[in-house]
């Protein structure tokens, strides 16, 4: 299947997968995708990764690597369900503080709920708000992540420009996302699970294929790897590269706020 991805210049945020919305139509679009699948948001993750992406998110937070020092603090954006806020708290031996940020409430609710039951309540907040206007004061965390959530956010530029002014000087932005696989052969049986399967399985698993059809073609449209590098770096960070995983069906992007 050709489909043009979106670039640096922008056109996400008229991109409800492969269909086109008016400006501000896709917020509210992709939420109800979400308040769907919170209570499968595992399941979803193994199907679009083939359960990859648990060992992804350990490499991102290897690469953040949290202090074990007391008052480290961490933004974690579009992590509801805490699955990447309990993995920086637990590496940090339990010495961080993670703000979980998500627009979506059925989402903050699996998270809240995962806390308690893990005893991180104390390690964790949890915060309703959009990644476009974080409530936060600036200079306020010393670590930005974001794991499959960029995509839908329909302004990315003005999210990377949030994360970057809510940062500490020396502040780490990491941010892990579904990308353009750079493998000959891998690129088609990827493109086929994709498309053919994933829905399936989605409305079988869950009886609505829809939102896994919608979260299959976000990350057709998503910008390359090298795109979205230079997002980052026009964001103002420094040091911008990045981290192929699985021949590139993810990327792990990294930036410093200097």
């Amino acid at each position: 299947m050709s489909v043009e991805r979106t670039t640096a210049a922008g056109g996400m945020e008229t991109s409800y997968g492969f269909k086109r919305v008016g400006e501000g139509e896709k917020q509210s679009l992709v939420n109800d995708v979400f308040h769907k699948v919170a209570n499968r948001y595992d399941l979803m993750n193994d199907l679009m990764s083939g359960g990859l992406h648990r060992l992804w998110k350990d490499a991102m937070v290897t690469w953040l690597n949290p202090p074990k020092r007391a008052g480290w603090k961490v933004l974690d954006v579009a992590g509801g369900t805490g699955d990447i806020a309990f993995r920086i708290v637990d590496a940090s031996h339990g010495n961080a503080h993670a703000t979980v940020l998500d627009i979506n409430g059925s989402m903050l609710a699996v998270g809240r709920d995962r806390a308690q039951k893990k005893g991180l309540s104390g390690n964790t907040d949890f915060v309703e708000a959009n990644a476009e206007e974080l409530p936060f004061a600036d200079a306020t965390f010393d670590a930005y992540t974001i794991a499959f959530g960029i995509r839908n956010v329909p302004r990315i530029d003005v999210a990377l420009s949030e994360a970057f002014r809510v940062l500490r000087p020396g502040g780490r932005f990491l941010c892990l996302e579904f990308s353009e696989v750079e493998m000959p052969l891998l690129d088609k049986a990827y493109e086929a699970w994709s498309f053919n399967a994933i829905p399936k399985i989605g409305k079988m698993v869950t009886g609505d294929g829809e939102p896994y059809a919608y979260l299959v073609e976000s990350i057709a449209k998503f910008p390359n790897q090298q795109n979205f590098a230079a997002m980052i770096s026009r964001a103002g960070f420094d040091r911008v590269s990045f981290r192929n995983y699985s021949g590139g069906i993810a990327a792990l992007h990294s930036g410093w706020k200097l």
